[in-house]
């Protein structure tokens, strides 16, 4: 075996937890490979023999690297003269899909709960160095020592930035139902509520402050159909203006809890992740950005039905 061949070995040993970083960063299934694959080419320019720690080593480059990302995508919110400033209030991360009745024991550590997607999106809110140093050191135990020359500050400072990401995320992201069993209780019902047309069921399924998160994409057919829904009337409403595709619906894990993939003839159109609380849904979470549904079944294995 050569040199080049046995780093690519010892490499390929870290790809899951490097991968798992990169998507706590990024939400994004696609952008996370490609992290992951920047990190493997400045591995491979690196003498491993500079390197004591490797695992170390690649998860702080990681890290650098998609700092550099999440920088980059907040100068292009920020652009008045962009057109992406607005889509933002209605991102949802790319979900990750298994069957329900199997996890893959290889894929755990992108099916923990501290994944869900209710709090990839609040850490879509966080600024880029506190998404760094809360995800790093509170999701991976990464020393201040080590993030501080990521982010450019001091380990006090780095540790200030963890603890204002660590009190948004725990404001933000109430503990959802542990049990899938339970889950599975509250989206059947509300699927068939759905499909039934009864909106009476759909209020007594749905929190009062229930938020509803629809990601369609900048622009559907020439019109953008992104929206914000509150409240436990408006969000039956839609469900059930949407009752016809509540026909061809399935439960799988989304993200490792109970979730509705839509997926008529195999094609996926829409995912939903949801949030319960005390047997209620209190966010929705609904991904039908038909081009990032076409990068997600290539990034990631499809649902139960296919």
């Amino acid at each position: 075996m050569t040199g080049s061949e046995e780093l690519a070995g010892r490499f390929e040993e870290h790809r899951g937890r490097l991968r798992a970083v990169a998507y706590r960063m990024l939400g994004s299934l696609a952008d996370a490979e490609d992290a992951v694959q920047e990190t493997w080419l400045k591995l491979s320019r690196t003498d491993p023999d500079d390197i004591q720690n490797l695992g170390g080593w690649l998860t702080t480059v990681t890290g650098r690297v998609c700092l550099d990302l999440l920088r980059s995508r907040a100068a292009r919110r920020e652009d008045p003269l962009g057109d992406t400033h607005d889509t933002w209030d209605t991102f949802v991360p790319d979900p990750v899909l298994r069957p329900l009745s199997h996890i893959d024991p290889a894929e755990e550590v992108l099916q923990a709960d501290s994944v869900g997607l209710a709090l990839l999106v609040v850490l879509e809110n966080l600024a880029p160095d506190e998404r760094l140093a809360f995800v790093l050191h509170d999701m991976f135990a990464v020393p201040f020592d080590d993030i501080a020359p990521i982010v450019e500050r001091g380990p006090a400072a780095t540790r200030q930035l963890a603890s204002r990401a660590r009190r948004r995320v725990r404001g933000a992201t109430p503990a959802t139902e542990p049990d899938l069993g339970r889950q599975k209780e509250v989206l059947d019902a509300f699927l068939a509520a759905s499909r039934g047309g009864d909106f009476e069921a759909l209020l007594a399924l749905l929190h009062p402050d229930v938020v509803l998160r629809a990601d369609s994409g900048e622009l559907v057919r020439g019109a953008a159909v992104s929206k914000l829904v509150q409240g436990a009337k408006a969000v039956a409403e839609q469900a059930l203006m949407f009752a016809r595709f509540a026909q061809s619906a399935e439960l799988v894990l989304v993200n490792g809890s109970v979730g509705v993939v839509n997926a008529p003839g195999g094609r996926v159109q829409s995912v939903m992740g949801v949030t319960i609380v005390d047997g209620r849904i209190t966010g929705m979470y609904i991904l039908a950005d038909p081009e990032r549904l076409e990068r997600l079944e290539r990034v990631e294995a499809p649902p139960a039905h296919r």
